[in-house]
């Protein structure tokens, strides 16, 4: 992947690397240089590899049935 830098020192991170880092708008990026004068580009604010797909789909989906409701429905009461 091939982007330009602007005048100002700028450059676009391309989709894939922002999609496969879990990168948005606000987030701070590290740039390291190893010692082979590559550059690499993580998240700042996590070092490690970004949340699985997986990990980002969990969370709380609001109220529910409480555990009455569901043993009634499998029961066929309700």
């Amino acid at each position: 992947m091939t982007t330009t830098v602007t005048t100002k020192g700028q450059v676009t991170i391309p989709k894939a690397v922002r999609d496969l880092l879990g990168i948005v708008p606000g987030t701070e990026v590290d740039f390291q240089r190893n010692a082979d004068g590559s550059v690499v580009l993580t998240r700042a604010d996590k070092k490690n590899s970004p949340a699985s797909r997986f990990q980002r789909l969990r969370g709380h989906a609001g109220e529910g049935l409480s555990t009455e409701a569901i043993m009634a429905l499998t029961r066929g009461e309700a």
